[in-house]
């Protein structure tokens, strides 16, 4: 009897090792897969190119009129004329407003430092130096007349045109500015930026007129006669200090190489300045005066904007000093 048992108890035994090998196999689920490394933590430096777009291109040329001797001179009799010299108006002749476009190339170099939070934010600071051959030239005209009129009897006329030249332009800029990135894939980003912008700025300004005056008797002409016009002449330059804001986009073409394209809208705010006189001439002799005295002098100032967009490419080669290191996992 217990012979027979053994026998079953060895037999139940090799059919279950039977079914048991014929059962699937069951293996562990594969680890999850790390994220990708971060691609853009660490510092870049690299080069640029582009152009600048003047975006406020109409200067303001405005004449203090410093002296109008005819005006001054004439004045006591306002109360018997029908009508005198009016004050400054020959310093109409030297106002006006220019159309400057201000545009050129521009080219440099940048340097940054970018970190990646996440695998869809980067953030940064970059700070940039350009020369500049941003050039703008532009001219105005002005007029002005009144006239001496005694009793409808004597009139004496005059007229006064003017013109100038302004030229205005930025030799370099510099910039520094934060960026804030998202990434539409693992190599390219999208990006806005704005900061600091700065950089030397330039204008000069010429000033010239022609004038004459006519006396007439009872309507009928009698004499004429030109005043000569010592012209003026100005010029500005400093560097000025403003702000700037943008955005572009980014793509990492190969390991440690990006390409980039922005474009930047910067303010570097007005500048005014001061032209030597604009001086009209005597061509007779008048009482006070004498042969070739001055009859009017004018001052004129000159505002000009220093703003605009710039549209440009860049490379940039990562060095990556500044990314955490990568750790494989086995």
């Amino acid at each position: 009897m217990k012979k027979t048992f053994s026998i079953a108890t060895l037999a139940l035994a090799l059919a279950s090792s039977a079914f048991a090998a014929d059962l699937p196999s069951y293996k562990a689920p594969p680890p999850p897969l790390l994220p990708p490394p971060p691609l853009w933590t660490g510092f870049y430096a690299g080069l640029n190119a582009g152009y600048a777009f003047g975006t406020s291109n109409q200067v303001n040329t405005g004449a203090f009129p410093a002296q109008d001797t005819l005006a001054a001179l004439t004045a006591p009799l306002s109360p018997i004329l029908v009508s005198n010299f009016r004050f400054g108006t020959t310093a109409l002749a030297n106002s006006g407003v220019a159309n400057v476009n201000q545009n050129g190339f521009i080219g440099g170099g940048q340097v940054g430092y970018n970190y990646q939070w996440g695998q869809s934010i980067v953030v940064g600071l970059e700070a940039d130096i350009q020369g500049a051959g941003i050039r703008g030239r532009g001219g105005y005209v002005g007029a002005g007349a009144d006239a001496l009129n005694f009793a409808n009897v004597i009139t004496v006329s005059r007229v006064a045109v003017g013109s100038g030249q302004i030229d205005a332009g930025i030799d370099w800029m510099g910039t520094v500015r934060g960026r804030l990135g998202w990434l539409f894939t693992p190599t390219l980003m999208v990006f806005g930026t704005g900061g600091l912008a700065y950089g030397g700025v330039n204008a000069n300004a010429t000033h010239s007129a022609a004038a004459n005056a006519n006396l007439a008797f009872l309507g009928i002409p009698l004499l004429g006669f030109g005043a000569p016009v010592v012209p003026g002449s100005g010029r500005y330059s400093d560097t000025r200090v403003g702000w700037t804001a943008g955005g572009g986009f980014e793509w990492m073409m190969a390991q440690n190489w990006s390409v980039k394209a922005e474009a930047l809208y910067y303010d570097l705010g007005s500048a005014t300045f001061a032209s030597s006189p604009v001086i009209y001439m005597s061509p007779i002799s008048i009482p006070l005066i004498g042969l070739g005295g001055p009859l009017a002098m004018n001052v004129p100032t000159t505002r000009v904007k220093y703003d605009g967009v710039i549209a440009r490419v860049g490379v940039n080669y990562h060095f990556n000093w500044g990314a955490p290191p990568i750790v494989a996992k086995y």
